[in-house]
């Protein structure tokens, strides 16, 4: 539980790292340590969605705010992505894709089956929470829908779809 003296305190030095800036790579040993203080995961880490998950053949489309990419709906320019591709068998794509996600830092996978794979991505510095899914319709053989949304906040500075680019270029290679 965070009292309501560690709210200000964190949210104060969250604050003073927006105003100053954050620490460089140079400064690599200030953000384990940020990270560490306690109460910045129970800040800043939300709470885990029960509304996600594949319904009727669609991943839940993003909300208003640009802090999430789909490929799947009707989206915006700001909101769509492509689908990832793959080319064999399906299940052999989804023990890639779990590979691929594992090795990403901050990764933790919460759920899989054959056509779903659901994993969370913890930011080092702040706790930050973002949820990333990724479906393989079996009437779409060859693709991967994917989903990848902030739970917190307005902006995630292009972290969502920069992630799904890099599992891209992982999950392809």
């Amino acid at each position: 539980m965070v009292t309501a003296f560690q709210t200000v305190v964190l949210s104060s030095l969250f604050a003073a790292l927006i105003f100053f800036g954050f620490p460089q790579p140079a400064h690599a040993e200030i953000s384990p340590m940020i990270a560490a203080l306690p109460g910045f995961k129970a800040l800043f880490g939300g709470t885990r969605p029960t509304d996600i998950g594949v319904k009727a053949g669609q991943l839940k489309a993003c909300p208003k705010s640009p802090n999430c990419v789909v490929s799947q709906g009707d989206t915006d320019a700001e909101h769509a992505i492509a689908p990832l591709s793959y080319t064999g068998d399906a299940a052999a794509a989804m023990t890639t894709l779990r590979q691929v996600i594992e090795a990403q830092d901050g990764s933790a996978v919460i759920e899989q089956t054959d056509t779903y794979l659901y994993a969370e991505f913890t930011s080092k510095l702040m706790g930050y929470v973002d949820d990333v899914e990724f479906y393989l319709p079996t009437d779409a053989a060859g693709t991967v829908h994917v989903r990848s949304a902030a739970r917190l906040g307005q902006s995630d500075l292009g972290v969502n779809r920069k992630r799904i680019e890099a599992i891209r270029s992982a999950f392809s290679a």
